[in-house]
């Protein structure tokens, strides 16, 4: 038998390109992470630091005077700061919850399998994702209306459970997932629910993580002024923006509310991207 040797695979680019590729990386990384640097550095800065010209990046003497004003400006609010934060927190959580439930469920049944009419659905679902939610404002205004779900957490809840794009997403990647697989298992005796949550869902988690990633910026960033108008049911981002308009004594306030605003999405940003990452680098099913 004659040895075959092996030869260690060289790439084709050379130092001078892979130190050119990485200085590209390097640039786009700080790009990206600027705006979220700015931020936090303004919420930092006291505010004689916030008008000075030209601006700089960091604070020269940086102090959490700006958040701590915030709470104390929120503490004088009649409505606690707790219970804008629960509001929000609820209406996240659930929102999120049932958008994941009914966008997997209703993917499955059209990925998965034939019925009349499972093609031209999809086809409204997909023409339903060029429609803003200013375009749609307006009827779903007059049927919420109409169930009586105006100024109720369930105006906001509801229309999220129905959002194209997580059935789209969901849709797109279980399509990808081998029919064999769902087939065996259904031979082993498992029924419909025990395929759908001990087969699919664990292997399309990255579609679902990401999924999460989405419904929860979107929630929690919703205002919900358009469809809540008690005071004790708004929303954390509504009351912080308006102490954020309240003009230039509350110019670190509003910087710090920024940071407060986006730290949340961050966080379930980077959580779920390291999740997305370790679950796609262990599968690799084929059909």
């Amino acid at each position: 038998m004659k040895r075959k040797l092996i030869k260690k695979r060289k790439p084709n680019r050379s130092i001078t390109g892979d130190i050119a590729l990485y200085v590209f990386l390097v640039l786009v990384a700080v790009v990206m992470a600027f705006p979220i640097i700015y931020a936090v550095s303004s919420a930092l800065k006291p505010l004689d630091e916030l008008f000075k010209f030209p601006p700089r990046i960091f604070p020269q003497h940086p102090t959490m005077d700006n958040f701590s004003d915030l709470f104390v400006t929120m503490g004088k609010s009649w409505v606690t700061f707790t219970r804008y934060l629960f509001n929000t927190a609820f209406i996240t959580f659930v929102g999120t919850l049932g958008h994941l439930i009914v966008a997997s469920m209703g993917a499955f049944v059209l990925a998965k399998y034939e019925f009349p009419g499972g093609k031209t659905f999809f086809k409204v679902v997909t023409v339903a994702m060029m429609f803003t939610g200013w375009v749609t404002q307006i009827p779903n205004y007059l049927i919420l209306n109409k169930l009586g779900w105006i100024d109720t957490y369930w105006s906001i809840i509801i229309p999220a459970f129905a959002s194209p794009m997580g059935l789209f997403l969901m849709k797109q990647f279980m399509e990808g997932l081998p029919t064999s697989l769902i087939e065996a298992a259904k031979i082993d005796g498992a029924n419909e629910w025990k395929v759908f949550a001990s087969i699919v869902m664990p292997n399309v988690k990255p579609a679902w993580m990401t999924l999460i990633i989405f419904s929860v910026q979107a929630l929690w960033n919703n205002k919900a002024s358009t469809y809540i108008y008690s005071e004790e049911r708004k929303t954390l981002v509504y009351a912080l923006q308006q102490i954020q308009s309240g003009g230039i004594a509350r110019t670190g306030q509003g910087a710090a509310v920024l940071v407060v605003v986006m730290i949340v999405p961050i966080i379930i940003f980077i959580f779920s991207e390291s999740q997305i990452l370790e679950t796609m680098a262990s599968s690799g099913l084929k059909d």
